[in-house]
């Protein structure tokens, strides 16, 4: 069964020169439990195809069905509502909140989805382990480098065990065992717990951790 269905997506902007393509005639498939890269040039629309994806971004023609529902037909609070129970998104930019320490940005998914305290804390406290950041559980992302924040953004991502996983560039910012590391995490949460998981990379060797790749360029599917 698929996990979503896009059929000729296409988004555009408007600028002084008429409509700038960002997307154009996308179709995919994307099965439960697939775990499929997405590469391209800077540029391609591979952000703002996981943005769609995600529906943290609108799109002005086609249609795209999530877990059996018709995302082009719903309204903006029903598209948050199945992104917050359903989806797990790692930024490029990591989107911490500021005024919150590392765990409680890591425990907030759980805090909005209504999750006990005892269950969320214990739920913080082992992924905190799992990434070896237990000792920065008290920072602000002020305090962070820019790895450990991208460790963080994965931590808040994967803690609500999210059906889909959205990842945008999600070792840009680590070193190369730190990105190593997280591929495996991402690899065995695939394999053994059943995550769809896309990803948005430039890398050749974490695109083969994928099942497929699908190559954009110039906001369409080339392969």
């Amino acid at each position: 069964m698929n996990m979503l269905t896009t059929h000729r997506i296409t988004k555009w902007v408007n600028s002084g020169y008429g409509r700038v393509f960002l997307l154009r005639d996308i179709n995919m498939n994307i099965a439960r439990g697939e775990f499929v890269s997405i590469m391209g040039p800077s540029g391609s629309g591979k952000s703002t195809l996981l943005n769609v994806l995600g529906m943290l971004d609108t799109f002005e023609e086609g249609e795209y069905e999530f877990m059996g529902q018709p995302v082009h037909k719903l309204k903006e609070a029903q598209c948050s509502d199945l992104h917050k129970h359903n989806i797990g998104f790692i930024f490029q930019a990591y989107h911490l909140i500021d005024e919150l320490t590392v765990a409680e940005n890591i425990e907030a998914p759980l805090y909005y989805h209504g999750v006990k305290q005892s269950e969320r804390k214990a739920a913080v406290a082992d992924i905190l382990d799992r990434f070896n950041i237990v000792g920065k559980k008290d920072l602000f992302p002020s305090q962070l480098s820019g790895g450990q924040q991208q460790l963080v953004g994965i931590a808040r991502a994967l803690i609500g065990k999210p059906k889909l996983l959205l990842a945008d560039e999600p070792t840009g910012n680590l070193n190369s065992k730190q990105g190593e590391e997280i591929m495996r995490v991402f690899t065995t949460l695939n394999r053994e717990e059943g995550m769809t998981i896309v990803q948005v990379t430039h890398s050749e060797k974490n695109a083969a951790y994928g099942h497929r790749i699908i190559e954009l360029l110039d906001g369409m599917i080339v392969n």
